[in-house]
C-alpha cells in the first residue's frame, strides 16, 4: 500500500506539474443506484464513467440529506460533526455546525489554498439564506430544502426569489456563467447541487412524459411486509393499489427530474473543454443518499439501512484517471475531502474520519480488494430517528403518539417514514471473501439484522439469530469502536 501512495504521488505531480487541479462536485439528492437510478444519466456516464472512472460500492454514511452533506463538506462522521438529522435541533445548520465544523469544510481549506470558490443549489436542509457559509467566494445556495420552482437564492449580499425559472436550469447558468468570468490564473472549487431527483420530483416541461411507460421496479422485496425486519418495517401493511399507481408515477418523474441534470453536465463538460481546462478538472458525480420505492411495503423515501437507501453512484474523471476503469474498492462520502486534499497536495486534517482514494484510483485497472487477503475496511453508516409525541399526525389514525412516528402522511397510505427507534448504527464489511452487513438498533428489544450480501443481496434474509456468539461479539465490538471514532487512523476499522 505504501508504494501505491508514492505512485500516486509521482504521477499525479508529472499530471499537473505547477498548476493545480480545478475540482468540480455534482451532488444529486436522493439518487440510488439499485434501482436503476442511473438509467436516465447518458451524459453522465459517457463524459464522466466512460471518460474516468466508476466506483461500483460506495456509500453514504448517513442516509439523509443534511447529515451526509455535512460529512461531505467536512469529511467526518455524523456522531463527530453533530448533524444528525434535517432539522436545526438534529444539528442541520445548528449552532454546533456554524460555531466549529463549518469553518473548516473543502470550501474553506481550498479558499486557503488559493482557489477560486463557487457553490449553486442545495446546501444544508436548514439552510434559509442569513449570511453566506464561509470560504465560498460565488455562492447562490437554496434556502431550505429541495424544489423545483418558487424558490428563492441566497446569492452571495442579497437574497433573490424565482418562480417560473427551473431551479437545475438556473443552476446551470449560473456555473457557465461563473465558468466563463472567473480568473483564469486561479485554481477553482465548483460545487454543483441540483434538486433532483428529490420530492416533489417535478421534470422540467420539455422532459414531462418521457417515461411515461415506466414503473417501479418490483424487486423481490417490492411491496413485501418482512416480520424479520426492525420494528418499523415489520409493522407495516402492504402497500394499497392507489398508492402503488402513484409510486409508479414518481419513480417516472424522478427520472425524468434527472434529464435536465444530464444536460446540465454536458454542458459543463463541454464547456471545460472550449477553454482548456477539461484534462485539468477533476469531476465528481454523486449523491447524498439513495432511495428506495416499495421495497418491504416502505413506499418512497430513504433512512433505512439496505442497499437501495445507503449505496450511491460515484463517478469521476480527471488528470491521470484512465478511461473506463471500474473501482470496486468500497468507499464512503467522507472520504471525497482527504482525496480532493491528496490530489491537491494539502495536508490532511487528522480529525478528518475518511481516508484518500487515490491510491485505488491510480491502480484501478490492476487492483481488486476481493482477491486480496490482506484487505478489509468496515464502513459505519447511522442514522437516528426522528419520531416523537409532536411527529403524530391525526390524519394516520392507525398509529398513536406514543408510538413516537413520523413522517407518516395520506399520500404514502399512512406508512411512515421514520420512528424514534429507526435508531441504528451498521458496519458494511467488506475483507477477502466477506460482503456483510451487521446493524444495531436502539430500541425496546436491541434489535439487530445480518446479511450475507454475498448470498442474500437483496436483504431478504436477516441473519442475526444464525450467527456464531463470537461472529456477533466482533461485529457489536467494531460498532462500538466506529460510533466512538474520531480521525483516520480511529476510523479504520478491522472487523476481521
Amino acid at each position: 500500500m505504501k508504494l501505491w501512495f508514492i505512485v500516486a504521488c509521482l504521477l499525479l505531480d508529472t499530471a499537473v506539474g505547477n498548476k493545480q487541479p480545478n475540482i468540480l462536485i455534482i451532488l444529486t439528492d436522493d439518487q440510488d443506484v439499485v434501482l436503476d437510478g442511473m438509467q436516465p444519466m447518458r451524459n453522465v456516464r459517457n463524459l464522466i464513467g466512460s471518460a474516468g472512472a466508476t466506483i461500483e460500492n460506495a456509500y453514504t454514511s448517513s442516509p439523509m440529506c443534511c447529515p451526509s452533506r455535512a460529512s461531505i463538506l467536512t469529511g467526518k462522521y455524523a456522531h463527530n460533526h453533530l448533524t444528525f438529522n434535517n432539522s436545526l435541533s438534529g444539528g442541520c445548520y445548528g449552532s454546533h455546525w456554524r460555531a466549529k465544523d463549518e469553518k473548516h469544510t473543502l470550501a474553506t481549506i481550498l479558499a486557503n489554498a488559493g482557489y477560486t470558490t463557487f457553490y449553486a443549489g442545495k446546501y444544508l436542509n436548514a439552510y434559509h439564506g442569513g449570511e453566506v457559509p464561509p470560504g465560498w467566494q460565488n455562492f447562490y445556495g437554496l434556502h431550505g430544502n429541495s424544489i423545483y420552482y418558487n424558490f428563492t437564492l441566497r446569492e452571495n449580499n442579497h437574497n433573490v426569489s424565482y418562480s417560473n425559472v427551473y431551479l437545475t436550469d438556473l443552476l446551470r447558468d449560473k456555473t457557465l456563467d461563473f465558468l466563463d468570468k472567473r480568473d483564469k490564473a486561479s485554481p477553482f472549487l465548483a460545487f454543483i447541487a441540483p434538486p433532483a431527483p428529490h420530492q416533489p420530483f417535478t421534470p422540467a416541461e420539455r422532459h414531462k412524459g418521457v417515461y411515461n411507460n415506466t414503473r417501479a421496479k418490483r424487486t423481490l422485496s417490492f411491496n413485501k411486509v418482512d416480520k424479520e425486519k426492525h420494528w418499523l418495517l415489520a409493522n407495516s401493511q402492504e402497500i394499497p393499489q392507489e398508492t402503488l399507481n402513484l409510486m409508479d408515477t414518481f419513480f417516472a418523474k424522478r427520472w425524468e427530474s434527472l434529464l435536465a441534470v444530464d444536460e446540465l453536465v454536458a454542458s459543463v463538460v463541454h464547456k471545460l473543454q472550449q477553454s482548456q481546462d477539461l484534462e485539468n478538472t477533476y469531476i465528481i458525480y454523486t449523491s447524498d443518499n439513495g432511495y428506495h420505492i416499495g421495497q418491504f411495503a416502505q413506499p418512497f423515501d430513504k433512512r433505512q439501512p439496505y442497499e437501495t437507501d445507503i449505496q450511491i453512484p460515484f463517478l469521476i474523471r480527471g488528470p491521470n484517471i484512465k478511461p473506463g476503469v471500474k473501482i470496486t474498492t468500497p468507499i464512503l462520502l467522507i472520504d471525497l475531502l482527504p482525496t480532493i486534499l491528496e490530489w491537491l497536495n494539502l495536508p490532511l486534517d487528522p480529525q478528518m474520519d475518511g481516508q484518500s482514494l487515490q491510491p485505488f484510483i491510480v491502480n484501478a485497472d490492476s487492483y481488486d480488494p476481493s482477491t486480496d487477503m490482506y484487505y478489509s475496511r468496515g464502513l459505519l453508516v447511522q442514522h437516528k430517528g426522528e419520531g416523537n409525541l409532536k411527529t403524530y399526525r391525526s390524519e394516520c389514525p392507525m398509529w398513536q403518539p406514543e408510538d413516537r412516528m413520523a413522517g407518516c402522511t395520506v399520500e404514502a397510505a399512512c406508512h411512515c417514514q421514520d420512528s424514534w427507534n429507526n435508531t441504528y448504527s451498521c458496519v458494511r464489511n467488506f475483507a477477502y471473501g466477506i460482503n456483510h452487513l451487521y446493524c444495531e438498533f436502539e430500541d425496546d428489544e436491541d434489535f439487530t439484522e445480518f446479511y450475507d450480501m454475498s448470498d442474500d443481496p437483496q436483504q431478504l434474509d436477516n441473519g442475526a439469530k444464525d450467527m456464531l456468539a463470537i461472529e456477533r461479539a466482533l461485529y457489536s465490538i467494531a460498532l462500538k469502536n466506529l460510533t466512538k471514532c474520531a480521525g483516520t487512523a480511529s476510523c479504520t476499522i478491522h472487523v476481521f
